[in-house]
């Protein structure tokens, strides 16, 4: 497979990733260069992995696991993104409640530390949300021979790198608009699933 087909590829696989980042970065989530870091590593892991275990799991597991993958993939980032708009909304309230009581600062402190998406369950949900489709690329790479290691490495580093990208750029819009951007990034994320969800009923 010529370096430009994988390229190519890479792109459009990180798309989901790029998306579900920008939202992470518009809720005013994983702020800090570690976790920025901790996204950017297991949305590449995790994409890249999953593109090699498509390629050695082979045709009969992968379409198997398409019957049902989209709408895995719907539920987590459902899950995922409902929590993060009701967190958004209750973040409004505490703000609006701490003009009135100075004490709520700690409080909300607290509630964005708590909300992370860059660690534990969070992280691992949105991974795998963001990866399922890279198990048809890999099963595409087993029919064709490609050498899928490689192309593994490509699809990992351009997930990170569109991952760091999008958790930038809503990291500024969150900034610029406020805190009701968590809102807007729990819908992307829905969004996101039903985007996926509606593909692949469309065939």
């Amino acid at each position: 497979m010529e370096l430009i087909t994988v390229l190519f590829i890479a792109v459009g696989v990180a798309m989901d990733v790029f998306a579900v980042s920008l939202g992470i970065g518009c809720a005013g989530q994983a702020t800090t260069a570690r976790a920025k870091f901790r996204l950017a590593f297991h949305f590449g892991l995790f994409q890249g992995g999953m593109t090699l275990l498509g390629y050695l799991l082979g045709s009969t597991i992968v379409d198997l696991i398409a019957n049902f993958d989209h709408w895995v993939a719907f539920i987590l980032l459902a899950f995922v993104g409902g929590r993060m708009i009701k967190e958004g909304l209750e973040k409004v309230s505490m703000e609006k409640a701490s003009m009135e009581k100075d004490s709520s600062a700690e409080e909300l402190a607290d509630k964005r530390r708590s909300s992370d998406p860059s660690r534990g369950g969070t992280l691992v949900l949105l991974s795998i949300a963001t990866s399922i489709d890279a198990l048809a690329v890999g099963l595409s790479m087993a029919m064709i021979q490609a050498a899928v290691v490689a192309a593994s490495l490509i699809i990992g580093l351009t997930s990170s790198g569109f991952s760091l990208i999008g958790l930038r750029w809503g990291c500024d819009l969150g900034e610029r608009f406020g805190k009701r951007m968590e809102v807007i990034g729990g819908l992307i994320l829905i969004g996101i699933g039903v985007r996926i969800v509606v593909t692949h009923l469309m065939g």
